[in-house]
């Protein structure tokens, strides 16, 4: 497979971009440089910048890809630029998103049906404890609206593991990556 990463030097995307390299995906990532640049000097890049059109141009010559991963919509409006660009080239989208889409957890299980977070005024981009899931349910929507049938939203927990740039947990190494590194492998089948 030919696989975008939206990222791919940080943490998750870093773990999806070994875990891609090793079954023998072929890769390119996609991202601003600024954080890792020389993670994976035998891996394509390109540098771009998602939140503006002239960022995303570079994707323009990039060929197509059989899945995009997308690591690090944050704000809708970037996540539509991006899946919106990569629309008519790639073949699956996958967004990782976050269980906190669900308005009731944690105080509540949920599953899939389960109310979403939303937000009164829609044009907001700061990211902060209050918007981040409603955030994110916005990003999930519009990777949906440009992917019709063919997006794949990913919800997890906590991601916790080697190279959290957060430090949420100290040193100790945590269990936890590998559930969402397995999406490489589900990619195919989708």
């Amino acid at each position: 497979m030919r696989i975008l990463i939206l990222g791919g030097t940080v943490f998750l995307g870093r773990h999806l971009a070994i875990a891609a390299k090793t079954r023998g995906h072929e890769l390119v990532l996609f991202n601003r440089g600024k954080s890792g640049p020389d993670v994976f000097p035998d891996i394509e890049t390109l540098h771009g910048d998602r939140k503006t059109d002239e960022g995303l141009s570079v994707l323009d010559d990039a060929g197509s890809f059989d899945a995009v991963i997308d690591t690090c919509g944050y704000v809708p409006r970037a996540v539509r630029m991006s899946a919106q660009k990569l629309a008519g080239t790639a073949r699956r989208y996958c967004f990782i998103s976050t269980v906190s889409v669900y308005k009731n957890w944690p105080e509540e299980a949920c599953d899939e049906s389960g109310a979403l977070a939303t937000l009164e005024d829609e044009s907001i981009e700061e990211i902060t404890g209050e918007t981040y899931g409603a955030l994110k349910v916005l990003c999930e929507r519009e990777a949906e609206a440009a992917f019709p049938g063919r997006a794949l939203i990913v919800r997890p927990g906590l991601i916790v593991g080697p190279n959290d740039p957060t430090d949420r947990f100290g040193p100790r190494r945590v269990l936890g990556i590998g559930c969402v590194v397995s999406i490489v492998a589900g990619l195919s089948y989708m």
